[in-house]
């Protein structure tokens, strides 16, 4: 337990900073889903439309420190090759 006046401040920055990231991760995980679950679909447009719904999200988490910035790049490619290949 903390026992310095600073420690004990440290704390609750810490646990409200983790329930905002908490918050932006959750928030990153509802689009990536609902992408999923357009991807899964087979619908294309559908799946575009998501994509470009969630892409956003994505970068956002990763501005914000939620994400590293090469992961969300990496996710967005992944996903948009995923779209891709709905077509074909």
């Amino acid at each position: 337990m903390a026992n310095t006046a600073s420690a004990k401040k440290a704390a609750r920055v810490i646990a409200r900073r983790t329930a905002v990231n908490q918050s932006r991760r959750s928030r990153m995980r509802t689009f990536l889903r609902k992408l999923d679950d357009a991807i899964a679909s087979g619908d294309k447009t559908a799946a575009t439309a998501a994509l470009r719904a969630a892409e956003p999200e994505i970068m956002r988490a990763a501005q914000k420190g939620v994400l590293h910035k090469n992961t969300a790049s990496r996710k967005v490619s992944r996903l948009a090759h995923q779209i891709a290949k709905i077509g074909a």
